[in-house]
């Protein structure tokens, strides 16, 4: 079952539930991607004498922390019924004895489409407004700084595809080893247990330095987009046309941006990891959905 049609139906069970949580994230992130721009008018307003903006910008924050707190309380109470529902329906599948290591493998592997839906779909749409709506305000502060930040799409793409396939590779790797583990622990032999455990240190190692590698490349990518868009803004446009403040709006929405595009490798590797599980646990639709209410 294809791992798009696992999330499909997760989403129709769930369907409530799930608009009710990233309605309100979503405008969560609205009041958040505003922030930048509402704390470069306070400091203009400040400067010049008046206080609305910042009474604005207060405003903003207050709405921000609202809603969060919020969504934040719905989140528990959404994502721990789905992994109840989801991991009961798993282990009530028939297993013969000698799958039982692959069965408790499977459980705690499940929780990594829920995490999925919790934490990294959310990282997906906060990065989707990260990227589209900074490119948008910054359209307003200097056209010239959104051509720099579309510039930098080519590296990230090429850099995504083949961190994606090291990180294929080597997260089924780790899979492999994972569900031996209830059969080796189980059979009481401590050379083979601590084998085990180091074969399983060693593939989060490697796993762990190609993250390290992709977080110094983006890295080295976001102090060239923020150099080159405020060396481009402060000195090809004359400085007596350009305020700190807006130097402070640019620094804070390209540095949005670039936090968006840093999202693309870490979805790519969560995707092939959850590609290897839903092949493993032979995924159907009646693991996921059942005629009960949700």
């Amino acid at each position: 079952m294809p791992k798009l049609k696992i999330f499909k139906a997760i989403f129709f069970k769930h369907k409530w539930q799930l608009v009710l949580t990233y309605s309100l994230f979503s405008i969560e992130m609205f009041a958040l991607l505003l922030q930048p721009d509402y704390i470069a008018k306070a400091i203009d307003g400040l400067i010049y004498g008046h206080n609305i903006p910042l009474f604005e910008l207060i405003g903003i924050y207050f709405i921000w922390v609202v809603v969060g707190t919020i969504r934040h309380r719905v989140d528990t109470r959404t994502y721990s019924g789905i992994y109840t529902s989801f991991v009961s329906r798993l282990l009530s599948r028939k297993y013969d004895d000698k799958d039982v290591s692959k069965l408790s493998a499977h459980s705690n592997l499940a929780r990594e489409f829920v995490d999925f839906l919790e934490f990294d779909l959310v990282y997906v749409i906060e990065a989707a407004f990260n990227i589209i709506g900074s490119l948008i305000i910054l359209c307003f502060y200097d056209i010239k700084v959104v051509f720099i930040c579309l510039t930098v799409l080519i590296p990230i793409v090429i850099i995504s595809y083949f961190y994606g396939k090291k990180m294929n590779q080597l997260t089924k790797k780790r899979n492999d080893e994972f569900e031996n583990q209830v059969d080796i622990i189980g059979g009481s032999n401590s050379f083979a247990t601590r084998n085990h455990y180091n074969k399983l240190r060693i593939w989060q190692i490697r796993i762990s330095d190609q993250e390290a590698w992709n977080f110094g490349l983006m890295g080295i990518i976001v102090i060239i987009v923020i150099s080159c868009s405020l060396y481009v803004t402060s000195w090809i446009t004359h400085k007596d046309e350009i305020a700190a403040s807006s130097l402070i709006g640019i620094f804070f929405y390209v540095k949005r941006y670039c936090d968006g595009l840093d999202t693309i490798p870490y979805s790519v590797q969560r995707l092939a990891n959850l590609t290897d599980i839903s092949k493993r646990m032979e995924l159907t639709e009646h693991d996921l959905v059942d005629t009960t209410t949700s």
